[in-house]
């Protein structure tokens, strides 16, 4: 079986993730790089003492999928509209993968962060208390 190192890469996970390892090389005489980050089925993986994925690409995608609707629907669709939207379109865009490993707190924060940014550009709203309530009320 052939491997085509362009696409090929390794990654090490576990408590000695930091140390530096020689290049894999093919019989062929091509060499396998070692990677901090590695995408695996859309999921970012991350070399850490344990199994993490990244999620910055999952907000980039969020926030960009998010934005280039509400750019053009804006203020001519209904606020309803426009939850369902981020409920059935964007959502799954920042949720995708996260089954196969359990965010941390922080990336908790920051993804509900996100989540009550649209809310604030939807409803108009700037204080928190706002925001969760608009969100309870969906």
């Amino acid at each position: 079986m052939s491997i085509n190192v362009s696409k090929s890469a390794c990654i090490r996970i576990g408590p000695r993730h930091k140390e530096t390892c020689y290049n894999l090389v093919t019989l062929d005489e091509r060499e396998i790089r070692w990677v901090n980050t590695v995408r695996y089925l859309g999921v970012y993986l991350v070399s850490a003492k344990t199994f993490r994925c990244a999620i910055g690409n999952a907000k980039k995608s969020f926030y960009r999928s998010f934005s280039s609707i509400f750019v053009k629907v804006g203020r001519s669709a209904s606020e309803q509209v426009i939850v369902e939207l981020l409920k059935t379109k964007f959502l799954p865009v920042l949720l995708y993968g996260l089954e196969a490993c359990s965010p941390t707190e922080a990336q908790i924060r920051s993804m509900d962060y996100g989540i009550s940014s649209c809310y604030r550009k939807i409803f108009n709203v700037k204080s928190d208390e706002n925001v969760r309530l608009c969100m309870d009320m969906r």
